[in-house]
């Protein structure tokens, strides 16, 4: 961790505007999904969506 920043400052996050991956709170907060923990993940924050929608959508199923 970077000293003098807080979580929020090195926390990845996905901007749904820009469609990239962005670390600390940029842009208007609700064009951002996260926090992730680094950039990868974030990179990767809509297919994480789909998937935690999909299982949702199953267990109302059940």
């Amino acid at each position: 961790m970077l000293v003098g920043m807080s979580d929020d400052e090195t926390a990845w996050y996905y901007n749904l505007e820009t469609h990239r991956a962005e670390q600390g709170k940029l842009g208007w907060v609700g064009n951002r999904m996260g926090p992730y923990p680094d950039r990868a993940t974030a990179e990767r924050a809509l297919e994480i969506a789909r998937e935690r929608n999909a299982a949702a959508d199953a267990d109302d199923e059940d």
